[in-house]
Order: structure tokens, then C-alpha cells, then sequence
């Protein structure tokens, strides 16, 4: 058993152990993967304050994220195609996140559907809508997703068109994945992998295939998925989705302040700072320096979250002492779960806590409700000078 200490240390795992079709479409972004980069690095600009001399009994790192309390501000974000990075991947990440005390969020594209998740659990989970233009397939989503006791819908906004990922074009992505001679000699190489996908609940998407008609195998679903992502999708559908649903709502896939004013007059309970991961526009600012000026915009009128490019327990804590309120972690988990399952997230969430909880103690603060940019030396022209 290898002495795990860092993401990194995850993530080379991982590497070895999963098809690189899976593996690509974890880590990758879109066009030429210049925000994907600049998600991560854009964080290390930021500098920590160190502080002495301080009583560090008693610390925390438990805080609440839309009212829920949580082991600390982290939450697993939505990610597709978790059940190809491992055998049963989202039965094992909600789990796993479950037993840490922390949020669950599964994904409209999960490998494992609603129902299979819910009976695999105890607690509440959140899940997260894609709108499609087949109205009455989401309208059952909504209803499958309440009827599961689902506690929060995320209803990504920046999916409306997807962005190209060239890896997962020349890999020719599927679920399962397509044999063809190269990917039959990955395969070959990723035996472990295979034999626990053999016993897999299920190897293709489970909130799809069976529940929309005409789509009752992978064969057909490809083509639906294609055509189904609803580019006309504005303000007004998401406020009927909002009502549909009845329930907490977090808009995630916010990037602009003018965006975040019209989610919190939306009535929304959250809403998540992110650019996908840097799998959708290119060329936008990363999650953590757009923050500011969010925050700016909508004050307290809405809970503010932030995902993409978090990788470490500092970088939590950046994000937190910037404002926000919550952060989501999805390549940090997916490493974990492709390098060991369900004991992989819980590694990848523990190492995440832990330098939190250091950093934090190093900052001088004992509770992470206490921290704010005092904690931070942020530069000057972080944000960015651009001409109106």
C-alpha cells in the first residue's frame, strides 16, 4: 500500500490504473486547455499569510453549504462518466463522501442511475439537471431525482452547447468503451480495471438508457445525446425549472457578475463559480479570479460557491478566505476513485482536510468561518486590468 500525501500522489495512481479513453476525459479541457491550465496555476499566484503566536486548540474545519452541515466546505461535484473511472464509481464516491460528511452531487451523465445511488445510501444526496430539449424526459428527471429524496438540485448552466475536447475526439469516447484496435491494446494493459468492470451494476448511462424512448441501448444513445442539450435554454426556462423542482436550488456554471445579479434575483440557494473545469469556453478567466467580482456583485443575496482547478487543502482555503462559501472537488475525487474506489475518495477528502486543518492552524485561524483575505497576499493585478 502506497503512502499517499498529496492529490498528486492519487492521481499517478489513477493514471496507471485506468483506460486512457477514461483517463483523457478526466483530464482535459477544451480547445487548447489554456483556462483548464490556468484554473490550477492561477491559484498558486496567491499567497498565505503566516501567523505566530496563536492558541490552535480546538480547531474546525466544519462549516454549512446551503444550510447543510458539512465536514468541511468541500462537496463532490457533479461529474460524467464516474462509473467508467471505476467499477460502480458513483455508488462508491457518494459512500464515500456520506461516511467523510460531506455533499454528494451526482450527474445527469452518472454511469449509475438515481435509484441505483439512493439505494446504495442513507443520506440525502444532490443531483444535478442538464436541461434537454425533450421537456418531458427532464420533467421526469425533476421527478425521479424528488421521488429519490434528493436534497438539492444543481442545474448546470454552461452545457447548453458542448465545448471540444480533441482527446476525447480522437479517443472516440463511449460507455462502454467502443473495441477498437487501439482500445482493445489499452485494455490489455488496465486487467484490474477490467475484472472489477465485469461486476459492474452497470456499464452505460443509467438515467437515460431505459427512460427515454427510442434509447433502450448504447447503440441509440449516442445520436440522442448528440441533439439533446438544449441550446435555447435562458432566464425564464430556468426559473420553470426552478418551480418544477420546488426544493433548494444551486445554478452552477456562473463566470460573469452580471450572470450571478440575475441567478440571485432567480431566488436561487447557491451559485457555483465555475468554468466547467476549462471544458467549455476557452480563453475565460479562471474560477478563482473571476471571484472577486462576483462576490462584488451579489453581496449576500446568494450563497457563493466555487469549482474548477482545486486540487489541495490551501486551495480550499484560498477560495474560502477570497468568500466563498463552499467549493467542489471533481478530478481530486475521480483520482482517488480510479487509483483505489471508495477508499481512494475518502483518502483524496482526508488529505484535503488535513491541509486545511494545517494551513489554517499556520494562517492563525482556528475555525474556518474565521477566515478572509487578511489570511491572504493576494497581487494586485489578480483579477486582471481589461479595456470596457
Amino acid at each position: 500500500m502506497p503512502v499517499i500525501t498529496s492529490i498528486a500522489d492519487l492521481k499517478r495512481i489513477y493514471r496507471r490504473r485506468v483506460p486512457k479513453m477514461f483517463y483523457d476525459y478526466a483530464e482535459s479541457g477544451s480547445w487548447t486547455e489554456q483556462t483548464f491550465r490556468e484554473n490550477t496555476t492561477d491559484f498558486e499566484r496567491i499567497r498565505l499569510r503566516q501567523r505566530v503566536a496563536v492558541d490552535m486548540t480546538g480547531r474546525s474545519t466544519a462549516g454549512q453549504m446551503i444550510g447543510q452541515d458539512v465536514a468541511m466546505p468541500v462537496a463532490l461535484a457533479p461529474v460524467g462518466l464516474t462509473g467508467m473511472q471505476c467499477a460502480d464509481g458513483e455508488i462508491k464516491a457518494a459512500r464515500a463522501a456520506e461516511a467523510f460528511g460531506v455533499p454528494f452531487a451526482l450527474s445527469t451523465m452518472s454511469i449509475n442511475s438515481i435509484e441505483e445511488v439512493a439505494a446504495a445510501t442513507k443520506k440525502p444526496f444532490w443531483f444535478q439537471l442538464y436541461t434537454m430539449k425533450d421537456t418531458d424526459y427532464t420533467a421526469r428527471l425533476i421527478r425521479r431525482a424528488r421521488d429519490a429524496g434528493c436534497s438539492a438540485l444543481v442545474i448546470t448552466l454552461d452545457l447548453q452547447i458542448l465545448g471540444q475536447r480533441h482527446k476525447d475526439l480522437k479517443n472516440g469516447l463511449s460507455a462502454p468503451p467502443k473495441l477498437t484496435p487501439a482500445t482493445i491494446a489499452n485494455l490489455m494493459t488496465k486487467w484490474s480495471w477490467g475484472i472489477e468492470m465485469l461486476g459492474a451494476k452497470r456499464r452505460d448511462f443509467g438515467n437515460i438508457v431505459g427512460h427515454v424512448e427510442g434509447v433502450s441501448d448504447t447503440s441509440q444513445l449516442g445520436a440522442w445525446t448528440a441533439e439533446q442539450f438544449d441550446p435555447s435554454l435562458d432566464w425564464g426556462k430556468v426559473a420553470r425549472l426552478m418551480e418544477q423542482w420546488g426544493g433548494k436550488v444551486i445554478l452552477k456554471g456562473i463566470l460573469d457578475a452580471e450572470d450571478a445579479r440575475k441567478a440571485a434575483e432567480l431566488g436561487a440557494d447557491a451559485i457555483v463559480v465555475s468554468n466547467h473545469g476549462g471544458r467549455q469556453l476557452d480563453g475565460a478567466l479562471s474560477s478563482i479570479r473571476v471571484l472577486p467580482s462576483i462576490l462584488d456583485a451579489v453581496g449576500d443575496k446568494v450563497e457563493v460557491h466555487l469549482d474548477s482547478g482545486i486540487r489541495s487543502g490551501q486551495d480550499v482555503l484560498k477560495a474560502l478566505a477570497m468568500g466563498a462559501k463552499g467549493t467542489y472537488i471533481g478530478r481530486a475525487f475521480v483520482y482517488g476513485l480510479g487509483a483505489m474506489g471508495q477508499k481512494g475518495v475518502e483518502t483524496a477528502l482526508e488529505v484535503i482536510r488535513k491541509e486545511l486543518d494545517i494551513t489554517m492552524a499556520l494562517c492563525g485561524e482556528k475555525d474556518v468561518a474565521h477566515l478572509g483575505r487578511h489570511n491572504l497576499l493576494v497581487p494586485e493585478d489578480f483579477e486582471g486590468r481589461w479595456q470596457g
